[in-house]
């Protein structure tokens, strides 16, 4: 079960919120509080972070070695300064290999995904209706045998579909669980996604146990992360099955809370 971050707000270095806290994301690959599943996030990381004023896509490194063991990542995080960024440490689901191309994030065009959870048994249950639900374009989005980056794909078709990303994730997240219901298999879903200027943040499970996901809002900026970084009362945990969008402007950040917000319209079938 993987361990997630992201942040929106102010201008930071990486390492403010990667390795800098009492229970960063460095401690936390070695030392998790709150996995429903596995020990140790071992089997690679990756971070992706935005600069409007050089780029609307997003800059990526990601890393098949653990976060603590990358040689690279101090100076990387010591120099990069961002507003909007996402990390994640991975564990890997058995079955589902090890590389850096199984690493989140995951990017396309200005968007950046990462994913905490599984669909069981992911090679035998959902691989296959999933990719028959994807057209050209976005199948050849996937690079490795991951559950997560197929959620993606289908994500990133929706919103060419619907050009809204909070709908957009609504409709991937409906159809990952009806077609869990459908081949009887359980799927976890918390998922981050951000386009540079909002990010996006859903807690979602077809049953308990919902893996844990929390929001802090500071004087600098609001964080999303699988577990608090740090000891502070403000922390709060997503209700489950519910999705927070926040948005940076030109005055304060703006955080809309939605419950169940994956369901579609009466008019707006799930296509499975």
């Amino acid at each position: 079960m993987c361990r997630l971050l992201g942040y929106v707000g102010k201008p930071l270095t990486l390492e403010t919120l990667i390795s800098n806290p009492p229970h960063s994301l460095v401690v936390q690959s070695y030392q998790p509080r709150e996995m429903t599943a596995g020990l140790l996030n071992a089997d690679g990381f990756g971070l992706a972070w935005y600069d409007l004023g050089k780029s609307p896509y997003p800059f990526t490194y990601r890393s098949e070695l653990p976060i603590w063991n990358d040689v690279n990542l101090p100076s990387l995080q010591r120099y990069v300064v961002s507003d909007c960024f996402l990390a994640g440490i991975r564990s890997a689901t058995p079955g589902q290999g090890f590389g850096w191309q199984n690493c989140p994030p995951y990017c396309f065009d200005r968007f950046s995904f990462i994913h905490n959870g599984f669909i069981e048994n992911f090679r035998t249950s959902l691989l296959r209706p999933l990719r028959s639900l994807l057209q050209d374009e976005f199948y050849y989005l996937i690079h490795g045998v991951t559950d997560s980056e197929h959620i993606f794909a289908l994500l990133m078709q929706f919103y060419h579909q619907q050009q809204d990303l909070v709908r957009a994730l609504g409709l991937t997240i409906a159809t990952v669980l009806e077609l869990s219901q459908r081949y009887g298999v359980r799927s976890a879903l918390n998922i981050i996604v951000s386009d540079g200027v909002s990010l996006v943040a859903t807690r979602c499970a077809s049953a308990a146990p919902v893996p844990s996901l929390y929001k802090l809002r500071t004087d600098y900026g609001v964080i999303v992360a699988s577990e608090p970084l740090w000891e502070d009362e403000r922390w709060q945990g997503f209700a489950p099955q519910s999705t927070i969008v926040v948005q940076l402007g030109a005055g304060e950040l703006q955080i809309h809370s939605y419950q169940g917000n994956w369901l579609p319209s009466q008019d707006q079938k799930v296509p499975v």
